[in-house]
């Protein structure tokens, strides 16, 4: 198995080889390489050089640069369509989603279950970082409106950890530049009647001083893209995969469960 982790960079050199060892490190219960595809979005604080040296340090490492600041989405986009695993994994560059929950992420994908999950922050006994009410209402109010309107029961639509089948993430037409992605992408799914799971996961958030960059002003732009994928993307029903792979030995499925807990 070869699994593909894409990871928008933006001005995170405090946190950055830190999170490239966490990522080349993860244990999977099943045999695997893993490429990790860094996309810079015109960072200004030293992550290009990094991210050229740690090129050079760990061949499993692809570098991509941004011409200039492009937004998440446009990294997203980019990564992915760079992309050659047979499993495509979302990672930010700053530490507030830990690689350790990969197993359980993946395990629905690797069973041939699911064609996407996603790491909820409202499910499992993972540990939360306590921090902003508002944040979190505001994310209850986003998921309960994506519902409604995608007839799906997510818990957390706007989570960072989402996990595709490779040639299902790349056969969906990325639009938004920005934090627009999560709504985007979760419309599109649910319209293309896809297998969706969700796995509980930690959560160490951060606050604006620590590096934190989502603000209002990216609730309301994925309210917007809400009410707009909703309306123009057309239901489509995408191909189910020829093959379904074996399930994992009853062995493995324990080390998943227990995997960083």
């Amino acid at each position: 198995m070869k699994l593909s982790v894409v990871m928008p960079v933006y001005n995170e050199r405090s946190t950055l080889r830190y999170m490239v060892e966490r990522v080349l490190s993860v244990s999977l219960p099943v045999p695997h390489e893993t490429e990790l595809l860094c996309v810079d979005d015109g960072s200004r604080d030293g992550s290009r050089e990094i991210l050229a040296e740690l090129h050079e340090q760990y061949p499993q490492v692809r570098v991509f640069f941004q011409p200039q600041n492009m937004g998440k989405g446009a990294a997203l986009r980019r990564g992915i369509q760079e992309a050659t695993g047979d499993f495509v994994v979302i990672q930010d560059a700053d530490l507030e989603y830990d690689p350790v929950d990969y197993p359980l992420l993946l395990d629905p994908l690797i069973q041939g279950k699911a064609d996407v999950v996603y790491g909820s922050r409202f499910l499992g006994s993972g540990p939360h970082r306590v921090l902003y009410f508002w944040h979190s209402v505001g994310n209850r109010l986003l998921t309960l409106l994506s519902n409604c309107l995608t007839d799906i029961n997510l818990s957390d639509m706007e989570t960072c950890y989402k996990a595709f089948r490779r040639e299902i993430i790349q056969a969906i037409p990325i639009e938004e530049n920005r934090f627009g992605f999560e709504p985007e992408i979760t419309v599109k799914v649910a319209k293309r009647r896809l297998r969706i799971y969700e796995v509980g996961i930690g959560y160490w958030g951060r606050t604006y001083e620590e590096g934190k960059k989502i603000g209002w002003r990216d609730g309301v732009r994925a309210l917007w893209c809400l009410l707009k994928y909703s309306i123009k993307e057309p239901a489509v029903t995408m191909q189910a995969p020829t093959a379904v792979p074996e399930p994992l030995p009853q062995a493995s499925q324990k080390q998943i469960s227990r995997a960083g807990r």
